[in-house]
This record gives C-alpha cells, structure tokens and sequence, in this order.
C-alpha cells in the first residue's frame, strides 16, 4: 500500500500552493518512477491528445516524454483549488534532437485521493517554438530555485 503523499485534502490556498510547487519539483527531476509515486496505481490521465492509465503507463509516458524533450525546466502556478482538486498553469521549456527550442504552455486539472495521490490529470498543452536567445528558463537542471521568476512574473 502507497503511504500518504502531503499536503492532503481537503486543501487551503497555502497547501494547494505548495502541492502545486511540490509537483514541480518532481517534474523538474526528470525521473519517471519517482514522479510516478505522486499518483495512484490507477491514475487516469489526458495529456494533450493521449490517454494514460496506471502508474505503469505514466511510467512509460514520461520516460518517452523525456527522451525526447531535452534540457526540460518546468513552472507551475496555483490557478484555483477546491476541496480535492487543483487547477494549474504551466510553463516548460525543452529542446529536441536538433536543438530546436520550445515552450510549451499548459493548463492541467488534478483530482485527489484522500491520501494526497493523484487519482486524475487532464492536461491541454501548447508548443510554441522560441529561438535560444529568447529562453526565460536559465537555472541548473533540477529544481527551480526559490528566488527564480514564476510565470505570472514573465507574464506567461
């Protein structure tokens, strides 16, 4: 059995806001199996036009998400929250093979077990092709730091 993943619902804005950055952090490592910890065995998801099941699938999702999305630094921001569910906007920026950068801009829609595992994720998401010169994403690979600029700060 999965141990509990805090903050849990039901959410206030300061637990909504730091499940928010805690599932960017995660994100921002880059590595499948522990983002997949955040998430229920049965999670269901949408990312953009693809649909995953299991923590198995979300697995083997992100692992081909992150070959092929290269250099990939990622914000979150709290957009709303009720009692078991958070809406988020984000921001990521990447590059592919060819060292052609991205942005890609998103909304997501999470919903909760009591346990604080993420049983649903619908994700609609945008690419926008940036030259290098116009990257806003600097900070080492891995977490964003604290006093880095989130997206309301860019403007995003």
């Amino acid at each position: 059995m999965d141990a509990t993943r805090p903050p849990l619902p039901p959410f206030s804005g300061a637990s909504a806001t730091e499940k928010v950055r805690r599932a960017e952090d995660g994100w921002n490592t880059r590595n499948p199996e522990k983002v997949a910890l955040a998430y229920s065995h049965d999670s269901r998801w949408r990312n953009r036009s693809e649909f995953i099941n299991g923590r198995e699938a979300i697995i083997g999702f992100l692992t081909r998400k992150w070959k092929r999305e290269l250099a990939y630094r990622l914000i979150k921001e709290l957009w709303a929250f009720t009692d078991n569910r958070i809406a988020v906007r984000f921001a990521y920026e990447w590059h592919n093979d060819s060292s052609n950068w991205f942005r890609s801009y998103g909304n997501e829609n999470w919903e909760f077990g009591t346990d604080g595992l993420m049983r649903k994720r619908f994700a609609s998401i945008n690419d926008a092709p940036i030259q290098s010169r116009d990257r806003r994403f600097h900070w080492q690979l891995g977490r964003r730091p604290d006093d880095h600029a989130g997206l309301s700060d860019f403007g995003f």
